[in-house]
């Protein structure tokens, strides 16, 4: 059988640096190297200050960064000395011709299997791991049989990754099944074999399944779209919850309790990211980047606050050409602020996207005292639950979802010794703060 000693992943995004991170973690014995033309990423991800938070991600990097885990943007070398080459570059919506704003482009793919062909020669086993439409597989092997050369031997397989915002490292860890699908020759059932060798020495062999390559890709995106039916009816239930005065969280729990149902997927919020809704479109995307597009095409002025997100990140999404068509507009309507507190002076608005528990412990006189009146809160993620009624009696005016929130409160009065500022009001435009 063939032993997979040496890894190459080209890409260093939300995939592949997590999950090569976790293969050199549990293979000490296997070198492995993430590239990427980003320089910048790939620095990133060799200081302190990683380019992605995940909870445990840092600490599996330390672990054996240096040691068999290397980043790097000679993509050549690392291609050419590797057994396996992941392929888990970005698959964006295609911005023009067929299929615009909805099919994945799949150029950056098929760029990396013409270098793979350039630079390698010998046997490989080339694995796809980002979300792709089905027979993206196809498409790569296609390029390989165009481009033969003497002794080279190139198999293909598909290794979706079933990763969740927060949880990564646990997936990755402890997953609930690893798939993975090729040829059913015998080269690509000896392919399959070589890649199984390497989750087995901590996945137990009954979560690896082996399948084609096809019912691979498509039970990724078969998986996804489950998921995203599952999340688009409680967001359905939570609307006729807000009309009826109904609460969407007593709901789901009445609901999930239901063993045919169950409870996992029944949150519901502004919405979900990431999640692939057909076998042709593909987001790995937050649902704060929609919500910021439309509040920026209402032309509002977004002053934007996360703990993890850097500024850089943050500008980049935002400018993307399916959600500005126009980066300059971007500058003059976004604003990374560095606290909560600075996010929030002088806004009309408040709009909690994500579930950060900071978000709970924040000072809320303060932050009302510094708003424009009335000043709005919108709890996107039903994280200030608890905190509702406090938040009214504080004067807030709040919108949440999946529940009406009584309009009942006692009059507040400004905390002693809390320092105000002074805003003079712009003219009637709208400036919203996320």
């Amino acid at each position: 059988m063939f032993q997979i000693n040496r890894i190459c992943c080209i890409g260093a995004g939300y995939v592949g640096g997590p999950t090569c991170s976790v293969i050199a973690h549990m293979c000490p014995e296997i070198h492995v190297t993430v590239v990427d033309v980003n320089e910048s990423r790939i620095n990133a991800w060799n200081s302190d200050t990683l380019p992605i938070y995940e909870p445990g991600l840092k600490e599996v990097v330390e672990s054996c960064r240096g040691k068999n885990l290397f980043f790097s943007t000679d993509i050549d070398s690392a291609i050419r000395d590797a057994d396996l080459v992941f392929i888990s570059v970005n698959t964006p919506t295609k911005t023009y011709g067929m299929g615009k704003g909805r099919a994945a482009d799949l150029k950056y793919i098929e760029a990396c299997a013409r270098r793979i062909v350039e630079v390698s020669n010998g046997y490989k086993i080339v694995t796809e791991k980002s979300t792709v439409p089905v027979r993206a597989a196809e498409s790569i092997r296609r390029i390989f049989d165009s481009n033969t050369k003497p002794n080279l031997n190139l198999q293909v397989l598909s290794n979706p990754e079933f990763l969740a915002e927060g949880t990564a490292v646990r997936d990755l860890k402890e997953p609930d099944r690893v798939l993975i699908g090729g040829d059913e020759t015998a080269e690509g059932q000896r392919a399959i074999r070589a890649l199984c060798d390497v989750y087995e020495r901590w996945v137990p062999k009954a979560r690896i399944i082996t399948t084609n390559t096809w019912s691979s890709e498509l039970s990724k995106l078969a998986a996804n779209a489950f998921l995203a039916q599952r999340i688009s009816s409680i967001n359905s239930i939570s609307a006729l919850c807000e009309s009826t005065g109904a609460d969407v969280e007593e709901v789901a729990l009445a609901i999930g309790m239901d063993q045919r149902i169950g409870s996992k997927f029944l949150k519901a919020s502004v919405g979900f990211g990431g999640v692939c809704v057909c076998v042709c479109v593909s987001h790995r995307e937050s649902s704060s980047i929609y919500i910021s597009k439309y509040l920026m095409d209402e032309g509002a002025k977004l002053h934007i606050y996360d703990p993890k997100v850097l500024k850089e990140q943050i500008i980049l999404d935002l400018s993307q050409p399916h959600i500005s068509e126009d980066p300059l507009r971007v500058s003059e309507l976004v604003t990374v602020s560095v606290d909560p507190y600075q996010a929030c002076q002088g806004a009309h608005a408040l709009v909690v996207c994500t579930e950060w528990d900071m978000f709970k412990d924040l000072d809320y006189e303060m932050i009302y005292d510094h708003m424009l009146k009335p000043a709005f809160l919108f709890d996107g993620r039903r994280l200030l639950d608890q905190l509702h009624p406090r938040l009214q009696n504080i004067g807030f005016q709040i919108e949440t979802i999946g529940k009406k929130v009584t309009t009942s409160r006692i009059p507040y009065t400004p905390t002693a010794g809390v320092p105000r500022i002074s805003i003079n009001p712009e003219p009637p435009t709208k400036k919203t703060k996320v």
